[in-house]
């Protein structure tokens, strides 16, 4: 092994730092593994944490080194990706990836009509994040490697994210990463298409030839790693071209399941400020849903960045379904309860779906090619929006 670097270092350290973990790493010309382990929980897993130090060491064929972990409540998928980033940046070049066993619980899939009423990011180099967040019942997780993560961070997060999609349990939740903008988030599909991802978020999108880019890589990973489930294509539209060429990029694949629009940015380009009354954002937003549907895909609405305000939370929730959204994004967990009851239907809503319901089965029953509801003739489109109100019931 030749290299002329010989100490590296990879993850956080602090009293701050919580389930996360720090290592040094020096190459020797002998003396063997010697590690030196810092952490709480020494006297239980101590030896567990040793051998599986060791382990990663034989994989990638290191004979003699020094070893410093500082672990503060690390679990194993966050030490295996933090030891292996610090390798890599000693021996850049390697291919070779240790990898964990799938968590057998991950091996779920999703479809493209799935509920998308919520989807929680969470900063793709923060793991101290990822072990409870399934908890909080999100319809959708993000895994985040871009806005959220900085750029001295992005090797980092790529190798957490990985570890978790095989690791961590996230009880169901349709299980979604945010790749980095377009050149760069080529690079990181290696990190999530073999590991079960569901929807891969594409930010700052701006034409249909960037959805075909990420899906040519997407093809060739799939058949590489010969992956057999679905993975869709979230849209993210952050800027005026994009707004613009909505419709392009929402029917660029049959993959693409949803669009959403990201405010910060497009009110920054647009030259405005984002507001919660969201005048500035109207148009924009209206051409996202009109694009959306006609394209056959979700409109999913962006995220409400005051985590204290919920009432405002719900107020955007509320205005965000009348202009025929059927999603928004949250950055904390306390804000998923309330988006969902914000997207519930009304008694109302709910007791006509099921008189329009009822009448489609009973008109399906007789043979009859005319749905009608007394007087009144029901179209295709409007039953399915009434089946759509009574599934959201079912997933209350």
């Amino acid at each position: 092994m030749k290299t002329n670097i010989k100490k590296s270092s990879a993850g956080k350290k602090g009293e701050s730092v919580r389930s996360d973990c720090y290592f040094e790493l020096e190459l020797t010309s002998s003396g063997g593994i010697k590690t030196e382990i810092k952490s709480k929980v020494s006297s239980m897993y101590g030896n567990s944490i040793k051998e599986l130090i060791e382990d990663i060491c034989r994989f990638f064929d290191i004979k003699n080194a020094k070893i410093y972990l500082e672990d503060s409540g690390a679990l194993p998928f966050v030490l295996a990706a933090r030891l292996e980033l610090t390798i890599k940046r000693l021996i850049p070049k390697t291919d070779k990836e240790y990898l964990l066993p799938f968590n057998k619980k991950n091996l779920y899939t999703t479809t493209k009509d799935r509920l998308r009423r919520s989807r929680l990011y969470l900063p793709g180099n923060e793991p101290k994040f990822f072990i409870n967040a399934g908890l909080h019942k999100p319809d959708g997780i993000i895994l985040d490697l871009e806005d959220s993560v900085a750029p001295t961070e992005k090797d980092a997060a790529q190798f957490l994210v990985r570890n978790a999609l095989r690791s961590v349990d996230f009880y169901g939740c349709e299980r979604m990463v945010r790749i980095n903008q377009l050149p760069k988030g080529l690079d990181d599909l290696k990190f999530v298409v073999p590991h079960n991802v569901h929807v891969i978020l594409i930010p700052k999108c701006e034409s249909a030839e960037q959805i075909k880019q990420v899906e040519e890589k997407v093809n060739h990973l799939k058949k590489e790693y010969k992956i057999k489930n679905a993975i869709y294509y979230m849209p993210i539209l952050e800027s005026a071209l994009g707004i613009i060429k909505a419709y392009e990029i929402a029917s660029a694949s049959e993959n693409v399941c949803a669009l959403a629009i990201g405010l910060e940015d497009y009110t920054a380009d647009i030259g405005t400020q984002r507001t919660n009354e969201g005048r500035e954002s109207f148009i924009a937003r209206s051409m996202i849903v009109n694009a959306a549907k006609a394209a056959g895909v979700q409109a999913i609405d962006t995220v409400f960045s005051d985590v204290a305000d919920m009432e405002g939370l719900r107020q955007s929730v509320l205005e965000a379904k009348s202009l025929g959204f059927e999603g928004k994004g949250c950055i904390h967990p306390r804000q998923v309860k309330v988006v969902h009851e914000a997207f519930a239907p009304t008694p109302e809503e709910i007791e006509k779906a099921r008189k329009i319901v009822n009448a489609f089965e009973e008109a399906e029953k007789k043979g009859l090619g005319v749905v009608s509801l007394g007087t009144k003739m029901i179209d295709p489109p409007v039953v399915k929006r009434a089946q759509r109100i009574l599934k959201l019931v079912d997933n209350k």
